[in-house]
């Protein structure tokens, strides 16, 4: 039996980094790499139904073992990583024993692993750390869900004895990019309800995330020799900034936490004729969420009176709402999991998931999809890390919903 650290290592190896940038459905092709093992795996393990489709998502089934009439659950985890930061040649360092101090990731860049600045780490002096070489990002979201999944279900093969209903595996691309459910097919996939795996530490369980939007910022100038620009030149960089600081400056990602929204400025490019930016809105709260978007709309209005109509053009569009609406009409998909984390002995640690999921789409689209931790910790960039014993105890939390599912229903 393969373990979860195993394929873990063996997943983080291929990149499969989305891009903001595409239209194409995956936005990278690259992603194809990571399925095409995975659609291998899943049919050695003698899955049925195991299907990869030309965007890029993988459906398979584990038939159920009783002839109990028992719910279709869901496993759902994402191939993609973060576009925000480089996943070619992933070279992962194991600290067996994690001393709960300072961790040089690359003394070249003086990068460092503080629990000054990550007070999180503390709480796993005494473990396996898995942490990066300080260039890549570790690909623990996700990887650390899809290779929680495999595991899960290999143990779920290996043992017989646990009885279970029809369980469903999807792996989708794009995530990160906020199109991970754009062509997820509901009614193929069959679950009645399903946990996206997808990041957290130990104990994490969420059943809301923002309400969430893209904002694409193009503002259009005029160039003119420096020498003779007086009364002529329109200079769409120094446009952009001023749009940039009408946006409320504290409402920023790095000052807020817990419910608190934000504006996040993701990239900002230009020269002096046409500058262009892209920011991502978000809100757990539908009502400030609305208010967010009319602020910025309010901003281009006013650069475009300033300046002249159709000097800035501003594109908002909704991505993703905040699950919780949907997810309180069947509550007892989150109480089955808060049950199988304490069953196992692990404090449940609920509370709102500060992104999204493709949870928060499918659960609109018809599939309750509630989120489970991994164990990831500080995604997206060089500071992302994993304790080896936190992603081992996701694998039990998957078998234990499945293991509570054959007895409460």
């Amino acid at each position: 039996m393969t373990s979860v650290k195993e394929r873990f290592l063996k997943y983080i190896k291929i990149d499969t980094k989305s891009d903001l940038a595409s239209e194409t459905t995956p936005s990278t092709k690259i992603q194809f790499d990571l399925a095409k093992v995975l659609v291998d795996e899943l049919k050695a393990l003698g899955l049925q139904d195991v299907s990869l489709d030309e965007n890029c998502y993988i459906m398979a089934t584990l038939p159920a073992n009783t002839d109990k009439k028992l719910p279709v659950i869901g496993f759902i985890a994402h191939m993609d990583t973060s576009p925000e930061m480089s996943g070619t040649n992933v070279s992962p360092r194991i600290i067996e024993n994690y001393d709960g101090k300072d961790v040089l990731l690359n003394k070249e860049l003086n990068l460092h692993l503080d629990p000054k600045v990550y007070p999180e780490l503390v709480k796993y002096a005494g473990q396996e750390l898995i942490v990066t070489d300080g260039n890549t990002l570790l690909g623990a979201d996700d990887k650390a869900g899809v290779a929680v999944i495999m595991t899960a279900i290999e143990q779920l093969i290996a043992n017989p004895a646990l009885k279970h209903g029809t369980i469903k595996i999807g792996f989708t691309p794009d995530e990160e990019v906020g199109r991970g459910a754009d062509h997820f097919e509901v009614k193929k996939f069959g679950a009645d309800f399903a946990y996206t795996v997808d990041g957290g530490e130990l104990g994490e369980m969420e059943y809301e995330t923002f309400n969430a939007a893209e904002a694409r910022v193009t503002v259009h100038g005029t160039n003119v020799h420096p020498g003779s620009a007086k009364d002529k030149m329109v200079n769409a960089i120094h446009i952009a900034h001023q749009f940039d600081a009408m946006l409320p400056p504290q409402e920023r990602p790095e000052y807020t936490s817990g419910y608190e929204g934000f504006y996040h400025l993701m990239y900002i490019q230009g020269q002096t004729e046409k500058t262009e930016m892209m920011y991502i809105v978000r809100d757990h709260n539908r009502d400030l969420f609305e208010k967010r978007k009319a602020v910025m709309q309010a901003a281009a209005d006013l650069i475009n009176k300033r300046y002249g109509a159709g000097t800035l053009d501003l594109k908002l569009k909704d991505q993703y709402y905040n699950m919780r609406e949907k997810l309180e009409e069947v509550f007892h998909v989150v109480e089955l999991a808060r049950e199988a984390i304490e069953a196992l002995g692990i404090k449940p640690i609920i509370m709102p998931v500060r992104g999204g999921t493709d949870g928060s789409r499918l659960s609109f689209m018809g599939l309750p999809c509630p989120n489970l931790f991994t164990g990831g910790l500080y995604p997206h960039g060089r500071f992302e890390c994993l304790p080896t014993r936190s992603m081992e105890r996701a694998v039990d939390v998957v078998v234990k919903i499945i293991e509570l599912s054959e007895k409460k229903y």
